[in-house]
């Protein structure tokens, strides 16, 4: 008689490729490098103000398609090299998304879209979608949700977000310790900024955690801690929280918990209402307030496609929109390229004298 007493509802247990392995098939090259440690290095003199830009993080919520996602790509970088003297642009390269019940879950773990959930191709995908951007010069920003996930594009990522149903996580607090990126940690989904502090705290001690090595075996990894870790605000389920009162409110927190008063906007989510086309008013609101001397806002989130709004997943997939995002609505490029524009004309001048 079988008498198992562990896995009794795993399925299958499937090997995929390795860290290594995916890495030895889509390498870096020289450009890909520089791209990604220039951003890097551009993103932590920003957080230290020794670069007087504002960071603008903008792209889908979440890729699905990514020829789409290389078209938006181009047109960000162009844009990128127009409001260069005041904006530091950066893609939004989501590929896991957190579901609060269920729901598609992102590139990678669901790539073709139809619940066959081939993990090793949506690896290879991500990964060749990050490379491409980079050797294009463009540089990417990306969500840490899977503990594994980071070894295989990590090398490839500018700036990592922790988000808000993850931030009270140890395990992501340890994970964010030891990236060569700067992280931003959201604040929670009902607005409370405690749980961002102490994430913000936590990421900045040396960890020890449980992963895996570049070939694949699990492994023990030691950090040395990420001193480039701030907040991110991202509203709340009872109010949005961008507003100058808010943001106050943020500094003085990050103040008496001897942290640096670095904050980043997400305008899109409870800012927003979830309603895309909000966007803009947060927005302007925030270059209102670098504008009348604001020093502590860094940096903007943005959800842009290439068209605006949403769709919902489609039984047949030849049916789905091109450009148009199957998660949360998005800003579509004509706005979004206008709102940038018009950014970095109203902070301009003020980010001068910061």
């Amino acid at each position: 008689m079988d008498k198992r007493i562990e896995n009794i509802n795993v399925v299958s247990e499937d090997l995929i490729i390795t860290p290594e392995e995916l890495k030895n098939l889509f390498p870096l090259n020289e450009t890909a490098v520089r791209t990604v440690m220039e951003a890097q290095h551009v993103i932590k003199n920003i957080i230290d103000r020794k670069d007087r830009r504002l960071l603008v993080l903008a792209g889908p919520c979440s890729i699905h398609d990514t020829k789409a996602a290389m078209e938006y790509a181009g047109k960000l970088r162009a844009l990128a090299d127009e409001v260069g003297d005041s904006l530091y642009l950066v893609m939004r390269v989501y590929f896991e998304k957190p579901r609060t019940r269920g729901g598609w879950q992102g590139l990678i773990n669901d790539p073709f879209l139809d619940n066959s959930f081939r993990i090793d191709e949506g690896l290879k995908m991500a990964r060749s979608l990050l490379l491409d951007m980079a050797k294009m010069g463009l540089p990417a920003a990306g969500e840490a949700l899977d503990l594994i996930t980071p070894q295989y594009v990590q090398d490839l990522i500018s700036w990592t977000a922790i988000g808000a149903r993850t931030t009270e996580a140890q395990t992501h607090r340890k994970m964010a310790s030891g990236f060569t990126s700067a992280a931003g940690f959201k604040n929670a989904t009902d607005g409370n900024l405690d749980c961002a502090v102490n994430a913000i705290h936590s990421a900045k001690l040396p960890s020890h955690f449980k992963s895996v090595d570049p070939s694949g075996r699990v492994a023990v990894i030691r950090t040395t801690g990420n001193q480039y870790t701030h907040i991110v605000l991202r509203g709340g389920t009872t109010s949005p929280n961008y507003g100058a009162g808010s943001i106050g409110l943020c500094e003085n927190t990050l103040r008496k918990n001897g942290l640096p008063e670095t904050i980043m906007v997400d305008c899109s989510h409870d800012n927003s209402q979830k309603k895309h086309e909000k966007q803009t008013i947060v927005c302007k609101d925030i270059a209102a307030q670098i504008d009348n001397g604001n020093r502590s806002i860094i940096g903007i989130m943005i959800e842009s496609n290439l068209h605006a709004g949403n769709q919902p997943m489609a039984e047949n997939l030849s049916d789905l929109k091109y450009g148009i995002s199957i998660t949360d609505a998005c800003m579509g490029w004509p706005e979004t390229e206008k709102m940038l524009r018009n950014l970095r004309n109203a902070v301009k001048e003020a980010l001068q004298t910061r």
